[in-house]
């Protein structure tokens, strides 16, 4: 993939053109994305991961005006019948558990990976959907199966539906109206509202990104802020506080403006490391979701290890790099040299030759044992 070269899958627009021209700036509808698209998960296949507890999944059921909302994992038996209209299963993840599905997700990595999320599948029967909604990301809805009509239009309202267990908008005003055919899909930048109803029997593969806020962001990197300092006793962050020159005082419940002082130096100092932040940073763009687990090879394997070796990571791992660090599944590790560009090249490539790998240093080599005895990635011959 070359950022100036035209792709069927946005229309015939480079990713440059793509970016440039719509992504969080206006909707695009491409007729036939990919051609002679069929369902990369069959239908059985698809309900029948509903029953398992890797998978985040929902089920929706609309009966008039009355919503039902229920969380997996599901019983297939506990589903409607499929002749029944107007009920959808929402399936989170699915490039964790699909080796197609993470294939299709990496068509789209013209955006950086440190926003691309997963890709979810949306079976409905006729009549289904999850009401008028927006997205607080980019989302592109790929028709796998079936037809859906899509009404979007920019939203100016934002007041939800009361007493619905779904995020409904109240005053939904469609501007556009589009039916996707299998292989026809629709960009939609953050905060485009959009109703989404299958006509007939339909799956819809919903590629969605990262957009993290701040508040969000900001409380997760102050804990392992705070998880780091811990850990490193006598710096000067270490010290404690003391007030030699504090003068006495008698039933006095005001907070010393010294300790105030104390307070925001403290959390100013920790801040204004770029370095930790960055590495913070990295550490929680790749840590895995709840659900997610590896599988580590088993005893026979272990004994046979051999090194060096074609590297391939596993589709559930999430590996990122800047120019000092690299990160994986949660962890960071500092890099240097020739290992960083090539540990760089696995980041990038999501695999390693036996010869590339033969040219780590021996350092790098028992990192990458670890990693692998964790599942984080297999080999190749």
């Amino acid at each position: 993939m070359q950022k100036n070269t035209p792709l069927n899958l946005l229309g015939g627009l480079s990713p440059a053109q793509f970016m440039k021209r719509h992504w969080q700036k206006k909707p695009l509808l491409i007729r036939q994305a990919i051609p002679n698209m069929r369902p990369l998960i069959d239908r059985a296949a698809l309900l029948d991961m509903l029953e398992s507890e890797e998978v985040e999944s929902r089920l929706i059921v609309r009966n008039g005006e009355k919503w039902t909302l229920k969380k997996g994992p599901l019983k297939r038996k506990s589903l409607p019948s499929l002749k029944t209209p107007d009920w959808t299963v929402l399936v989170q993840g699915v490039d964790l558990h699909s080796h197609a599905v993470h294939a299709l997700l990496q068509q789209f990595r013209f955006v950086p990976d440190a926003r691309l999320d997963d890709l979810m599948i949306s079976f409905a029967t006729d009549g289904g959907g999850v009401g008028p909604h927006f997205d607080s990301y980019d989302v592109f809805l790929l028709q796998a199966h079936g037809q859906r009509n899509w009404r979007i239009g920019r939203q100016k309202k934002f007041e939800l539906q009361e007493g619905v267990p779904l995020k409904i908008l109240k005053d939904f005003k469609p501007e556009s109206e589009f039916l996707l055919n299998p292989g026809d899909m629709l960009y939609l930048p953050p905060g485009y509202a959009h109703d989404g109803t299958a006509v007939g029997e339909c799956m819809t593969y919903s590629i969605g990104f990262k957009a993290p806020k701040k508040a969000e962001l900001a409380s997760q990197l102050l804990m392992g802020l705070a998880e780091e300092l811990s850990e490193k006793s006598g710096s000067s962050l270490d010290a404690i506080y003391q007030d030699p020159r504090q003068s006495a005082s008698i039933r006095d419940a005001c907070v010393p403006a010294a300790l105030q002082k104390f307070a925001f130096q403290s959390v100013t100092k920790a801040v204004q490391d770029p370095q930790m932040l960055n590495c913070l940073l990295g550490e929680t763009l790749t840590e895995p979701k709840p659900n997610v687990w590896f599988d580590p090879p088993n005893h026979e394997d272990l004994a046979l290890w051999a090194w060096p070796c074609g590297v391939r990571l596993d589709h559930r791992s999430k590996m990122l790099f800047d120019d000092k660090h690299i990160f994986v599944n949660g962890e960071s590790f500092r890099a240097s040299g020739r290992d960083a560009k090539l540990l760089q090249k696995l980041a990038n490539e999501k695999a390693l030759s036996a010869k590339e790998a033969s040219t780590l240093s021996s350092t790098a080599a028992e990192l990458m044992q670890a990693w692998w005895e964790e599942g984080w990635w297999h080999s190749e011959a």
